[in-house]
């Protein structure tokens, strides 16, 4: 009998061209340089405000939905290392439809989480040039990091990798001087752990406050699924996919877990607020000199490494789309250096949209470019977990070969972490800030199923055009 791999072979053939060439370390820090973002230095403010300092159970929650979206993930690329990742799986192992869905759903949510990146930059900046209005940094910053993804994926890489390196340096640096501001804080000061309780109480907002936030840590954590997509240009897939999926996951929890543990005692969640970063705050809140204006470069970093690495994710999924038949071919073209820089040309959507917005509503952009982006990721967390009981059902009956890595507590925690992503889907109905993401996200699901029922719900929907089949690859002169 042949097996699924083999078959599969074919989706993989589609997507030739792209240069192999990301190390296991590059790709470890392509993952952390999208998820350590917007999401911990700046969102987090939001999170505190909802649930105050059981917002540390809100990421705790929100972590080990992540860990459990990594090993049903992980499993699957190391199969299958392709840049149509999770997109190409649905396809394969759901059905068309949901391969289109899922690849167009996560490109329009990593779209305008550029959007909310580079929203969030242009407010870092305003900390030293505060008249300065918000589209001329949009502007500066988005022209750098679209010629460095323009160039090579090498050179993406190698800065991806950097930035990353600085961010993380500045972390660990934050969690030691952190522990050492509050360790060292006399009884009488107002910095240690009894803010935890002093304000309100561990739950001042209640059990919902701190479910509400888990919202929030989904969109901080958003963006670890993208090393699965870089898959498709690695050097040695299988090895640097589940070496990079755990030193990621490991470093991930690690630090948003400590780091929000030590903010919260440093300066009370009360004071907590979306006008600045809240590392920001801590450093105001010591009164070194300097040091609100050296975290707030490293912030400013960590929002553009995680543009970087979300701009080379929605160039890979357009390409995808394109490669599959789900888009126009010119977006599946890719120059000399293997970059498909149309795709890339096109991805900067959420770049214009974030710009406009700044002009027209400068103190809710952010917010609204975040809430509307979510959908998309969070439909896109859910059908993995689908995707994945999917696969292993279909792997086991066609008696595949030995998983080089398995999920473990199959079928149990897939579904589990299905119906927790479905939760919280449903709970951003029920919310003022977060309303938006399923009002939006649902009728952009029913017009994508409408084009897809009317333009490519055929036989051959989904599989190989006769050029990818004989391996021909377009190149643009």
């Amino acid at each position: 009998m042949t097996h699924s791999s083999d078959h599969f072979q074919k989706v993989v053939d589609q997507e030739k061209g792209l240069q192999r060439s990301l190390s296991s370390s590059q790709m470890s820090m392509i993952a952390i340089g999208g998820a350590i973002g917007t999401g911990l230095f700046l969102s987090s403010g939001f999170a505190i405000g909802f649930a105050g300092p059981s917002v540390l159970i809100s990421y705790a929650i929100g972590a080990v939905i992540a860990l459990l979206l990594m090993g049903c993930l992980a499993e699957m690329t190391v199969a299958h290392p392709t840049s149509g990742s999770f997109g190409a799986y649905a396809g394969y192992y759901v059905s068309p439809w949901a391969g289109f869905m899922v690849r167009y759903a996560y490109w329009a949510s990593i779209v305008l989480a550029i959007g909310a990146e580079v929203t969030a930059v242009a407010l870092y900046m305003q900390y030293w040039f505060p008249s300065s209005p918000s589209w001329v940094w949009i502007v500066l910053f988005s022209g750098g990091l679209i010629a460095v993804n323009a160039l090579s994926v090498n050179i993406f890489g190698t800065v991806e990798y950097w930035f990353s390196a600085i961010k993380i340096a500045a972390i660990v640096g934050f969690i030691l001087f952190g522990a050492y501001i509050v360790y060292g804080a006399p009884t009488s000061s107002p910095i240690g752990f009894k803010n935890y309780t002093d304000h309100g109480g561990f739950f001042p907002k209640g059990l919902w406050g701190t479910w509400v936030a888990v919202i929030v840590s989904i969109f901080s954590y958003l963006s670890i699924e993208m090393i699965a997509v870089a898959a498709g240009e690695a050097k040695e897939p299988e090895k640097a996919i589940t070496q990079a999926f755990r030193a990621a996951m490991v470093r991930l929890v690690v630090f948003y877990m400590l780091t929000l543990a030590l903010m919260l005692a440093i300066v009370p969640w009360s004071a907590a607020g979306t006008d600045k970063s809240p590392f920001v705050k801590v450093m105001e809140a010591v009164h070194i000199a300097g040091a609100p204006g050296l975290i707030n470069f490293v912030i400013l970093i960590a929002a553009l490494s995680a543009m970087n690495s979300q701009l080379y994710i929605t160039t890979r999924m357009m390409f995808s789309l394109s490669r599959a038949g789900y888009a126009s071919p010119r977006f599946g073209k890719i120059n000399k250096r293997g970059v498909p820089v149309q795709a890339l040309a096109l991805s900067c959507i959420g770049i214009a949209l974030a710009t406009g917005l700044s002009i027209l509503y400068p103190r809710a952009s952010f917010t609204l470019m975040m809430a509307v982006s979510m959908f998309g990721a969070m439909f896109t967390w859910l059908m993995i977990f689908v995707t994945h009981y999917c696969f292993r059902r279909r792997w086991i009956k066609e008696g595949g070969k030995q998983l080089a890595f398995r999920m473990w507590g199959f079928p149990v925690l897939t579904l589990l972490g299905a119906a927790l992503m479905l939760a919280i889907m449903v709970t951003t109905l029920f919310t003022n800030e977060f309303k938006a993401t399923l009002l939006s996200g649902i009728p952009f699901v029913a017009v994508l199923s409408v084009v897809y029922y009317l333009c490519y719900r055929k036989p051959e929907a989904g599989e190989l055009t006769q050029q990818a089949i004989a391996g021909e690859v377009e190149t643009l002169t």
